[in-house]
């Protein structure tokens, strides 16, 4: 049981789970602005151009109703904040500095060294 508290005091304590956390806090609370710009904001605009509140259309089939209006919300919803976190995450990716890697000098084999100094003899020759 030691070793178990252990190996998850390690693993929740290194950077990378700090950061997942942090991204998770931030996530959700700008998931509540996209879901105040929705229904703020797209929602009565779609409700001008079809002369209903969007939101609040339901399809209704027997005893069962349907929450169109509000499932294609969520839609919404879903996909303005993959946009924002896109452009987000590329925008972060670009303030990046770029790693510059050395290219290491290729090791010649053994046959090739030979091979070189075979032709280097025959050449003074």
């Amino acid at each position: 049981m030691k070793n178990f508290i252990e190996e998850f005091k390690a693993f929740a304590l290194r950077g990378n789970v700090m950061d997942m956390a942090i991204g998770v806090i931030i996530g959700g609370a700008f998931q509540a602005i996209i879901k105040s710009f929705i229904d703020n904001i797209i929602n009565p605009l779609v409700g001008v151009v079809f002369q209903v509140d969007f939101s609040t259309v339901v399809i209704h089939l027997g005893a069962v109703n349907l929450m169109i209006g509000a499932f294609i919300s969520s839609v919404i919803n879903f996909f303005l904040l993959a946009f924002v976190l896109f452009i987000m995450v590329k925008t972060i990716n670009k303030l990046k500095k770029p790693e510059v890697k050395e290219e290491a000098a290729p090791v010649k084999s053994d046959e090739t060294v030979l091979l070189e100094k075979i032709l280097e003899q025959l050449k003074n020759k």
